[in-house]
């Protein structure tokens, strides 16, 4: 048996990709030993402070608006069970097992970092249950985005004590009693433990990975998609010159100008087409570098913030160790567990879906009508007695019906908690779930056009380009050409799931050579 890779933590270095490799369960957990020196100084600030009796927030006072509350040394234990208990109320469906699996590695991530104060027992609790796959049942409707994700991180940390419920097969099951089967005990919380498992920005910060970690994939191919499209319509490349891009540098538009340029460099059909009486293509075409261009640049801005939020401390308090002059000083109320930049990340991130997919329909419309496309009516068998692939762009169109709602900012609503205490909070996990889901329906609408395009295919005599022809191939195993009207919902789903996460990119890569990124 091959032994799965080790990611390991350490707060500093966590990619996006080690998350998702965890998050699918194909690959084990390990705390890097560099990490643990630090993990322990900080817990030594908050074992010093609960020895002294100093008053710190967190560790012995209430939350929120109880922070004038002062605890008793003998009560801090079921204080911080208390307060997982308490928050543990989460409403709606559960989350996936994935999403789950990344919010548990981002947040150990975090813990990693050193500024927490944990008890390291948490931290090792967390790594037992990802390399023994207990899966904390985790609602997924509850958080605001600031104090971080309380509501979904806490029933997480219910579990680790012991309490809650666990996913196992497909059912929930008391987490005690699975435990007890696989010879694992719950942690005991001691002091700051429960405040620093549940407040944090884990919950939006998995979605949003998930999201990003997909799309990476995806919009390399809905520009090998945008290239068969323009193959199926005989467009022009000229449009994609290097000089006309140079006289309007941004970066995306750029680099999808020269990824056309790559994948349709050996396309016969369009260097058929080079002297044809077409003076300009549609703009679908014609500005497909400028639209996809600036999809590009919010994915790179989203990427640059995962990667940073990824190995950020953001619970609260904080603790900074200062061993030649201990103090009060050490331990910092501040507002990292703000999502605000997750969620105007992930609300930017889905407008530019939203564009995507509304270019990507109106490709579909310009090789379906036969006016414009020269091509039989909706590229049916027998138009008129059959209808071929007209309703592929209605279900298109509904798809993206849904991602024109999920375009409205979620970010652009606040509510004032805790009796004024959190008086702004970000919706960054609704922002990022938000997103999660987009990434899905704007699939759905990239699998239309290319079913619609290698379609559109099958009336050239010339031969399009390898990675064009390669991709025609992996869809051809699914959704064979027509020869009747067919249901195609099956393969349309099945389109939609291989673009997200099939591997078809790795698959053309490695064999016609890597797209320019």
């Amino acid at each position: 048996m091959t032994q799965r890779p080790t990611v390991y933590t350490d707060g500093t270095t966590l990619s996006p990709q080690e998350v998702l490799m965890v998050a699918r369960g194909q690959a084990s957990v390990e705390v890097s030993e560099d990490a643990w020196p630090s993990i322990h100084a900080a817990r030594g600030v908050v074992d010093r402070i609960v020895e002294t009796g100093e008053t710190v927030y967190g560790i012995n006072t209430g939350f929120g608006a109880l922070v004038k509350e002062r605890i008793s040394q003998q009560d801090l234990a079921d204080l911080q069970i208390n307060l997982v208990r308490s928050h543990a109320t989460g409403l709606g469906e559960d989350m996936s097992i994935e999403a789950v699996r990344a919010m548990m590695m981002v947040r150990l991530n975090s813990l990693c970092k050193g500024h927490s104060g944990i008890h390291p027992d948490c931290i090792r609790q967390l790594v037992l249950y990802l390399n023994n796959n207990v899966h904390p049942a985790v609602p997924r409707i509850g958080s605001l985005g600031a104090s971080g994700d309380l509501a979904p991180l806490s029933h997480l940390a219910l579990t680790l004590i012991g309490e809650g419920e666990v996913i196992v097969d497909g059912v929930k099951k008391p987490t005690s009693e699975v435990l007890f089967d696989k010879g694992l005990v719950a942690v005991e919380l001691t002091a700051k433990d429960g405040l620093s498992l549940i407040n944090g920005t884990s919950q939006m910060t998995a979605f949003a990975t998930i999201a990003h970690q997909e799309l990476s994939d995806l919009l390399v191919l809905a520009d090998v998609i945008l290239s068969m499209s323009m193959d199926a319509r005989s467009c022009s490349l000229t449009p994609s010159r290097e000089d006309v891009h140079t006289a309007r540098p941004h970066p995306g538009q750029k680099l999808v100008a020269q990824r056309l340029r790559t994948i349709l460099s050996g396309s016969a059909i369009l260097q058929n087409h080079e002297s044809c009486e077409r003076v300009q293509d549609p703009y679908s075409f014609r500005c497909a570098p400028q639209v996809h261009g600036a999809v590009h640049e919010s994915f790179t801005r989203l990427d640059e913030m995962i990667r940073c939020e990824l190995n950020s401390a953001t619970d609260n308090p904080l603790i900074f160790p200062d061993p030649a002059n201990p103090g009060t000083h050490e331990v910092v109320s501040q507002g990292n567990f703000h999502g605000e930049i997750v969620a105007l990340s992930c609300d930017a991130m889905s407008l530019a879906l939203f564009e995507l997919g509304s270019i990507s329909e109106r490709r579909m419309d310009q090789m379906l009508d036969p006016a414009r496309s020269g091509l039989p009516a909706f590229l049916a068998t027998n138009s008129g007695l059959e209808s071929g692939l007209m309703i592929v762009q209605y279900v298109a169109g509904s798809s993206l019906a849904e991602l024109h709602g999920q375009a409205t900012p979620r970010s652009a609503f606040s509510t004032s908690t805790s009796a004024g205490q959190e008086d702004h909070v970000s919706m960054g996990a609704t922002a990022a779930y938000n997103l999660l889901t987009g990434v899905h329906r704007l699939s759905e609408v990239l699998a239309c056009e290319l079913l619609i395009a290698c379609e559109a295919l099958e009336h050239t005599q010339f031969a399009s380009a390898v990675h064009v022809q390669g991709l025609y191939e992996l869809v051809r195993a699914v959704a064979p050409a027509l020869t009747g009207d067919r249901s195609t919902s099956t393969e349309l789903i099945h389109l939609a799931n291989a673009l997200r996460t099939g591997g078809w990119l790795a698959r053309l890569e490695a064999e016609f050579g890597r797209l320019p990124r």
